[in-house]
């Protein structure tokens, strides 16, 4: 009974300490974006967050290797959607029309991985150079992600270039869209409209890929 109790306990309180941390997390992350808003990025030193989110110094590079982890912080999980997408398509789904479904349901959502991160948070991404090229490189290891993903889904060689090709072409549609509903985000259209527009241009970007992916990794 102790021995039950004890391990409650500490199962307890590693759900706890647990928890503090992604509160803290949370609270540095919110800090340096709007610090990042209110004096762009560049301008804005890793003190001035830690003094803001009334941590130490140390705390926020704990949490966040790179200064750029702490505006981009839903990176991991824009590098890998599309990855899990392909994973977890349903029976007799190709890549093409798995992807395609993701991203018009991340288009209904107004989701912020796929774009709708609001004006304020676009134009500093836009206006930061070291944020744009962060921004980049996440889309090449995004696709290196979808390219081994469809390697593993296909039973791919290492070799073989289809994969990578096809990554290639699924990834720069993900890219064009996705500079698309930043575009239509500066140019203060609202999360709504933007949407609207997607709807329909996504679907068309989408159908270009048709004649050569129509089949290609089908579950």
């Amino acid at each position: 009974m102790g021995t039950e109790s004890s391990a409650a306990a500490g199962s307890a309180g590693t759900g706890l300490r647990e928890a503090k941390k992604r509160e803290t997390r949370q609270l540095i992350s919110d800090q340096a974006t709007r610090l990042f808003i209110e004096r762009g990025f560049e301008r804005t030193t890793i003190a001035e967050i830690a003094d803001a989110a009334r941590v130490a110094k140390k705390t926020v590079t704990n949490y966040f290797a790179r200064k750029e982890d702490l505006a981009l912080d839903h990176q991991d999980a824009f590098v890998a959607g599309p990855a899990r997408t392909v994973a977890a398509r349903g029976p007799g789904e190709s890549a093409l029309s798995a992807l395609r479904r993701a991203f018009l349901s991340a288009v209904a959502a107004q989701d912020r991985v796929a774009g709708f991160a609001g004006p304020e948070f676009s134009r500093m991404v836009a206006e930061s150079p070291t944020l744009s090229a962060r921004l980049r490189d996440l889309h090449d290891r995004r696709e290196d992600a979808l390219a081994a993903a469809l390697a593993e889904a296909t039973g791919a060689p290492p070799d073989d270039i289809t994969p990578r090709t096809a990554a290639s072409l699924l990834g720069g549609v993900h890219r064009v869209l996705f500079r698309r509903i930043q575009d239509l985000t500066l140019a203060g259209r609202t999360g709504t409209e933007i949407a609207a527009v997607l709807e329909d241009e996504a679907t068309r970007a989408f159908a270009l890929l048709e004649p050569a992916l129509a089949d290609y990794a089908r579950a």
